[in-house]
């Protein structure tokens, strides 16, 4: 099995941050790129046989293809602001200019069908608090089944968990075909804010966990920004966001599947857990940003 883990700059690319590919993954669709872009320049990307959302991180950018122009606006960073975004499609050739830079992530996933470019306005992303107590986190539903349908195999979304907090928890899966769950390859690409809880660097840290039932898959990871941690299979969670350190964190799937899904299956271990949080009370801190800026 490959490395799960692949801290900052392992994946770096000719200057850009994250060049990550299906067969660098040792899989079948799901890829991501963090592209760097300086002030004034101009990209030309060319899409092949993926589908990408074009989702800011840090900075605007005006994305140009088939003969369509989307202006996004972007924001200052990952903690201030939902962005708005653009789909693009397969076998397209994407060009992306900025007037004061920016840093851009570029989830993709194989697919077959070639769907038409769209524009996803910041003001028309749904926005979940989800959990409660310690493990209450910020849910960006950008790139989701029933909130964003223009899309063959991808699916795509955002997690912010405040310093302290846990997220991606209960641990689960989505690895076979079942009653609960599809299988699906998934992405996390993290960030972590600084001591200001808005500007992203590595003196921060948090950690992750994969593992499976019988043991066979055990990996409990500290992250840092930029990091990459990869989940071919087996439950996922918790992420914990270290005290001091917000924690961001992408999330890519795509996957076999017919129809696009995100559906999951909880640890049976942990999974009361959920039902717990009916008689917890919400993190205040939560959600931390909306399409309009901070909230906190």
């Amino acid at each position: 099995m490959k490395d799960l883990h692949r801290p900052y700059g392992t994946l770096a690319d000719a200057g850009d941050p994250v060049l990550l590919t299906p067969e660098d993954a040792g899989w079948s669709y799901t890829g991501l790129r963090v592209l760097r872009l300086a002030a004034g320049e101009r990209r030309v990307v060319s899409t092949g046989e993926f589908e990408a959302f074009v989702l800011p991180l840090a900075g605007a950018c005006t994305v140009r293809v088939d003969g369509l122009v989307f202006e996004l606006a972007g924001r200052d960073s990952v903690f201030t602001r939902v962005t708005d975004f653009a789909y693009v499609p397969r076998d397209a050739e994407v060009e992306l200019s900025t007037v004061d830079g920016i840093e851009v992530a570029l989830p993709m996933a194989r697919c077959v069908n070639r769907l038409t470019p769209k524009y996803g306005p910041a003001e028309q992303v749904p926005v979940e608090v989800r959990g409660a107590g310690r493990a209450t986190r910020q849910v960006t539903n950008f790139g989701t089944p029933g909130v964003w349908e223009h899309a063959d195999k991808l699916n795509a979304c955002e997690l912010i968990t405040p310093d302290g907090n846990w997220s991606s928890y209960p641990p689960h899966k989505h690895d076979e075909a079942s009653e609960c769950e599809v299988v699906n390859e998934e992405i996390y690409y993290f960030r972590i804010a600084g001591r200001d809880g808005i500007t992203p660097g590595r003196e921060g840290f948090g950690m992750h966990r994969t593992y499976t039932a019988d043991g066979s898959l055990e990996e409990n990871v500290a992250v840092r920004d930029g990091d990459v941690f990869l989940v071919p299979h087996g439950y996922h969670g918790p992420c914990i966001a270290a005290p001091g350190y917000p924690m961001y964190y992408l999330n890519v799937l795509a996957g076999p599947a017919p129809e696009r899904s995100m559906a999951f299956c909880d640890d049976p271990a942990h999974a009361w857990v959920r039902d717990a949080w009916a008689r917890e009370a919400s993190d205040p801190r939560c959600p931390v940003t909306s399409h309009e800026g901070r909230l906190g």
